[in-house]
């Protein structure tokens, strides 16, 4: 069960960064963006340029660090043997169920290990 917990260790590591490495390369692009549209700017859409596209992506930013950084924390953990470890990257497992394909299968892999984990071990 050792290896399936590094494994899963691993997984969420990898899984948080790439979260945030996928945050950094769109906000760089949407600012790229923005650069342009600011340029020739219509009265109307000035107010929004100005005031909901960043607070949407302040928004963005915020929700996608509330799931990376537990994920590289719950790693982390998990690697270094941690006993809380498992049970925050059940929570975490149970969010990424919704993100077909890879997260659906993340948190599939991390519900079996955590009820893996907890089975009561037969007596011989």
């Amino acid at each position: 069960m050792d290896s399936h917990k590094r494994i899963l260790g691993i997984l969420y590591i990898i899984s948080g960064a790439f979260q945030i490495i996928g945050m950094i390369f769109l906000s760089t692009i949407i600012s790229i963006i923005m650069h342009f549209i600011f340029t020739q700017p219509d009265v109307e859409a000035v107010w929004f340029m100005e005031w909901i596209v960043p607070l949407i992506r302040v928004i963005s930013v915020a929700v996608v660090l509330f799931f990376s950084i537990p994920s590289i924390v719950g790693g982390w953990g998990i690697l270094n043997g941690k006993p809380w470890a498992l049970t925050l990257l059940l929570v975490m497992g149970c969010f990424k169920l919704f993100s077909f394909p890879i997260g659906t299968a993340l948190g599939i892999y991390t519900i079996w290990v955590y009820a893996e984990d907890r089975r009561p071990v037969p007596a011989p």
